[in-house]
């Protein structure tokens, strides 16, 4: 697969041939669905916490007598029909941590960058710097670049100044390759890659294709030196 590599203005300067396995993975939402839900679960504090009848203060002694006076029993003031009562049913302190394997995490990151590929909302970046740490000059290349809605910088590294660059800009992330992730990915509309981006990710995620592919480079050296 080939994709078209732009410069900071917008301009292709060059084409770059990618590995299927990373950006051309077959789609399967069902799985894309468990990891997205389980990595936002995973985010949740789980500490939202109220008080039952036994847990609110007072309410030790019967609010009125049992009879003869018209109105219903009561035994509390804190029952939960009272205003101040205690809350029934209401959240405790708990963990919502999901375990996703590590290889439907990885899966599910590729099947994502897949979809971007295949719908043109993948650029690819021949480097991503910036004159000045400015806003105005950000936001400029984004434009040559058209991206006009939620977008997701990521490189191999990430400068200082593209950080402060992109920071002000609403909907726009930066993120190194290495903390690529399925949620991320799924909540930019267009995803803005630099080519060592895309090799650190081949490398990461490309599993046996990357392996085979060194070997294969590892014994063509090895001949030519015998030779």
């Amino acid at each position: 697969m080939k994709l078209d590599v732009r410069n900071m203005s917008g301009a292709v300067v060059d084409s770059v041939e990618v590995l299927d396995d990373v950006f051309d993975a077959p789609m399967n939402s069902a799985l894309v669905h468990q990891v997205m839900v389980g990595q936002l679960a995973n985010k949740r504090q789980g500490t939202a916490k109220v008080k039952t009848r036994s847990e609110v203060a007072g309410g030790g002694a019967k609010p009125r007598p049992q009879k003869y006076t018209g109105r219903a029993r009561q035994g509390s003031i804190r029952s939960p029909q009272w205003r101040g009562g205690g809350i029934v049913f209401g959240p405790t302190p708990r963990s919502y941590r999901q375990r996703t394997p590590k290889r439907m995490k990885r899966q599910a990151v590729k099947i994502v960058l897949s979809v971007k590929a295949r719908e043109q909302q993948l650029v690819v970046l021949d480097k991503l710097e910036i004159a000045e740490a400015k806003t105005k000059h950000m936001a400029q290349a984004l434009r040559a670049l058209e991206v006009n809605s939620s977008a997701l910088l990521v490189g191999e590294t990430i400068t200082d100044d593209v950080v402060r660059a992109a920071r002000n800009i609403p909907r726009v992330r930066t993120l190194p390759v290495s903390l690529l992730n399925t949620v991320d990915l799924l909540n930019a509309n267009k995803v803005v890659m630099t080519v060592d981006a895309v090799r650190k990710a081949e490398e990461i995620w490309g599993g046996e294709f990357v392996r085979i592919k060194r070997d294969a480079i590892a014994v063509t050296v090895d001949e030519g030196e015998e030779e």
